[in-house]
């Protein structure tokens, strides 16, 4: 019996858990010599056993058994379908997921930088990877990755994405010492998007470091909630919205979303308690600097309602869903795993209804369903 049944269900947010050699073998002569190693540190023993496992199950019935039986518990490298794609499908099966968007873990850690020549190469081996990894389930929706690396590069990378088969394009939320990505030039990027109806994702860890660094010098032991590519602490998880609402009023306010009405975007696993606050502020924004900024005045909505028409957000499990579709409107929220990686809990849809009690049928299917697949476009027809 599948974990979710009773309703169609997509899933926002899951991931592969890359192994030491997995870009390697997609990268051209030239760059496959010059990627970083994978570092995972203490967690390298973890992927090695992880492969082990894989490999015994699959001559193993009772082992194939049991991993099933632990499909919610088993995280991290130890869960089903973390790394290999055959598995990953079967882990489809048990999920009961209508579709999962597929992101890296720590790939992006292996090439990007200020070598341009590096970067670039690293990402078409990176979206080559994971285009690779989804394409034989249709279920499972990768997501190619981008640098703002200047206007002809990023178009070059997303195109070439997309050409691959990518599902979506994740962009940094932080957009480094270069122009803005609401900047002119980046206009083809986002033309392009929307032409092929492929919406952008932003994503934790596309912002960096979201505190200073000297909040965590306090003089008090610290015990790491997650480690790796996407490890955060109590005050992380305080600002982790920051940099990402910051991106996302730039694409209000400079009239990128007004210019590009079909280009969707998703704002994935950086939580949704800011976006009430995040609707009024920048109404209040647009009404006080309309009278001073020309392409503020110019915006033909409201600039709220670009979110409502365009923008879409992952709330973490613990978040109160129900108050936020109650303050929010229930066409923004969107439900996430982040399978196979533990901060998605042993029990994510459980955790979401524990928070709903009173939502309607209809608003709750916005949530699992219907708002994911306004947000992905072309990539579910």
């Amino acid at each position: 019996m599948p974990y979710a049944q009773g309703r169609i269900v997509h899933d926002a947010d899951s991931h592969i858990m890359e192994l030491p050699d997995w870009i390697e073998g997609y990268a051209d002569p030239g760059v496959r010599e010059r990627l970083r190693p994978l570092a995972l540190g203490a967690a390298g023993a973890l992927a090695e056993k992880a492969v082990a496992d894989a490999s015994a199950r699959r001559d193993d019935p009772a082992r194939a058994d049991e991993a099933e039986a632990a499909l919610m518990k088993m995280k991290g490298w130890s869960g089903l379908g973390a790394f290999d794609p055959a598995e990953r499908s079967r882990a489809m099966d048990l999920l009961g997921f209508e579709s999962q968007l597929v992101f890296s873990t720590f790939a992006a850690n292996q090439f990007l930088g200020d070598d341009l020549e590096l970067a670039q190469g690293g990402l078409t081996a990176h979206n080559r990877a994971i285009t690779d990894f989804c394409a034989d389930d249709r279920r499972l929706l990768p997501v190619a990755m981008a640098a703002w690396n200047g206007p002809e590069h990023t178009l070059a990378t997303v195109t070439e994405a997309l050409d691959l088969g990518a599902a979506a394009v994740l962009f940094p939320s932080n957009p480094g010492s270069g122009i803005s990505p609401t900047h002119p030039d980046y206009d083809p990027v986002w033309s392009l998007l929307e032409e092929r109806r492929i919406p952008f994702m932003l994503h934790i860890g596309g912002a960096g470091r979201p505190v200073k660094k000297a909040f965590h010098d306090n003089g008090r032991p610290v015990s790491d909630f997650l480690g790796g590519g996407e490890n955060i602490r109590s005050r992380d998880y305080m600002a982790i919205h920051q940099i990402p609402e910051q991106f996302l009023s730039a694409m209000i306010l400079d009239g990128v979303l007004d210019d590009h009405p079909g280009l969707m975007g998703g704002c994935i696993e950086q939580g949704a308690l800011w976006v009430p606050g995040f609707l009024r502020l920048i109404d209040a924004c647009q009404a006080t600097f309309a009278r001073t900024e020309p392409r503020v005045k110019e915006l033909e909505l409201r600039a709220s309602d670009y979110v409502h028409r365009q923008l879409f957000v992952t709330p973490f499990v613990r978040e109160d869903v129900g108050w936020l579709i109650e303050e929010c409107g229930d066409d923004i929220m969107l439900f996430s795993s982040d399978f196979p990686h533990p901060e998605g809990s042993k029990d994510p849809v459980r955790l979401f209804e524990d928070t709903m009690e009173g939502v309607s049928d209809r608003a709750r299917d916005r949530f699992y369903e219907h708002n994911f697949v306004e947000m992905m476009g072309a990539a579910l027809v």
